[in-house]
């Protein structure tokens, strides 16, 4: 429509951007002929003769969804279109057309016919009180009466002519009260909420409900997704000051009932301190909501769990001694996602990263199995304090490096922070990167190196509903935290894993992963 304002010879290049008498005139036209024409022909084509040849195909959405709106034979297209001109064409011949008035139309049009079809009630109730509102705008539980009960509620989008003429279903008004308020549908809690954040900003467009095709494959920044990163960034400060923890899918595995939530904040959130307290606030919030629910554990993903943000979540169990949820980092089955990649035989290791929750775990499972360990920390301090958690035999194996170099002839790197080129090449040829590392290494060496991917599980085959990909995950595959807090539940564990990883629990948490048909990737 833009291109057309610029092309020659159509009769746009005389219209003023704007024009106040032309949109009243505009809203006259709608609310007049559009409405009422469209009105009594919506209520021909439910005759039984128009109906299955046409309208039918429209209605076969029992469970509607915003696209709905728009699917219609050809035939009912055409019959639109020309109604829909009328609110156009009107304040055209009054001289009161501009260029606004066709974006406002359109516009309007497209986000109130999507509203209709979302199968979400969000309008509040402080709007729909607001006297003659009924009447003059629909709501999504209103016209999900005219889906499910077919022969009611015919109107565009005002309510009056269903008032007018007797159509209004006698439930609508109740309906809507159940629907704001919650209680339309029976609300069970999940058994299992895995709480996740967004990474990159044009993550955003990643969630299920924002763009369908683009979140069914894994995440990867495209190129005509930059133009939407002020938007993104809008968005960004919007959640900063109003938004919550929401649902962005649900799942399903056997008798679990799954849901992913996420945090309203991005990564580059998590890396300034003064955003830690709104962080910590709202994964706080989603903690106590699930509790108050009935969740059976909660898991917290990525940097929600981060040891500078909250110890792993320790914080809020510290802060909330008498949860019923169980708050789960699912590290633990991270630390043996990572460790049954390193062949059995393996000798030694030479570990980066070595004092987080993770390379610490894997030091000293290591460590206690006749491995050496190599740990690089340029803390004295902290690889002291993990040194004397380990048992003699296992202190005999463990060495203290400061340098990268102290990784030179070692074969098997356990990568936990980010590793430069000229780290990488450090290390000798045939080395194997086994990764921990958020995001993973970009993989420098190609001379009989390799790379692990990040630890992730396949889910079982029974799982149903993930229609959509856990970022970088192909569909099905999860995160190993995320794994981690479904076998938690699938095991029926009663207690918290938060703070530093029971590295005694490892070979446990595994055999239950692998009971339950999780599959490493």
């Amino acid at each position: 429509m833009t291109a057309v304002h610029h092309l020659p010879s159509l009769g746009f290049g005389g219209f003023p951007l704007y024009n106040s008498a032309g949109l009243w005139q505009m809203l006259w036209w709608h609310m007049g002929p559009t409405e009422f024409i469209y009105y009594w022909l919506h209520r021909a084509l439910h005759h039984q003769f128009l109906y299955s040849r046409y309208h039918s195909h429209h209605h076969a959405s029992f469970v509607t969804e915003p696209i709905t709106g728009s699917v219609h034979p050809f035939m009912e297209h055409l019959l639109y279109t020309a109604n829909f001109a009328i609110p156009l064409l009107g304040p055209f011949f009054q001289g009161g057309a501009s260029v606004s008035m066709f974006y406002v139309y359109l516009l309007a049009f497209d986000v109130l016919n999507a509203i209709g079809h979302c199968n979400f009630e969000f309008v509040p109730r402080w709007f729909m009180r607001i006297p003659g509102m009924k009447y003059l705008i629909y709501t999504p539980s209103y016209h999900s009466l005219h889906h499910s009960r077919v022969h009611a509620n015919f109107c565009l989008f005002m309510p009056i002519y269903d008032h007018l003429f007797g159509t209004v279903h006698k439930t609508s008004d109740t309906l809507y009260e159940k629907a704001i308020t919650g209680q339309a549908a029976p609300k069970t809690p999940p058994d299992v909420v895995f709480i996740g954040h967004g990474t990159n900003l044009v993550s955003l467009f990643h969630l299920p409900f924002m763009l369908r095709s683009f979140s069914s494959r894994p995440f990867e920044p495209k190129w005509w997704l930059a133009p939407f990163w002020p938007f993104c960034v809008l968005v960004m400060f919007v959640m900063r000051s109003f938004g919550k923890v929401f649902i962005s899918d649900k799942h399903r595995l056997r008798s679990l009932r799954m849901e992913t939530w996420v945090t309203p904040a991005w990564a580059i959130q998590f890396f300034f301190k003064s955003q830690w307290k709104f962080i910590n606030g709202k994964i706080e919030e989603a903690i106590l909501e699930a509790d108050a629910a009935g969740v059976r554990v909660l898991g917290l993903g990525a940097l929600n769990k981060n040891e500078a943000l909250n110890g792993g979540g320790k914080l809020f169990v510290d802060k909330n001694p008498n949860l019923k949820t169980c708050v789960v980092h699912g590290n633990t089955l991270t630390a043996a996602a990572v460790l049954k990649k390193i062949p059995p035989n393996v000798e030694e290791v030479f570990v980066t990263g070595a004092t987080s929750k993770l390379g610490r775990a894997i030091s000293l499972y290591l460590a206690e199995r006749g491995v050496k360990v190599t740990m690089l920390t340029a803390s004295t301090e902290r690889f002291q304090k993990i040194y004397d958690e380990a048992s003699p035999k296992a202190q005999a194996r463990i060495v203290h490096a400061t340098k990268i170099e102290a990784g030179a002839n070692c074969k098997d790197w356990i990568v936990g922070k980010f590793c430069s080129q000229k780290e990488q090449a450090t290390a000798p040829s045939g080395t194997t990167f086994h990764q921990f590392v958020v995001p993973p290494l970009q993989e420098f060496r190609s001379d009989e190196c390799s790379y692990t991917d990040l630890p992730a599980f396949a889910l079982p085959g029974d799982t149903k509903y993930f229609n959509t990909c856990e970022m970088t995950m192909e569909r099905g595959c999860v995160h190993a935290c995320h794994a981690g807090a479904v076998v938690h539940a699938l095991e029926g564990w009663d207690f918290h894993e938060v703070g530093a990883i029971d590295h005694t629990r490892i070979d446990q948490t595994w055999d239950a992963a692998i009971k339950h048909g999780m599959v490493l990737k």
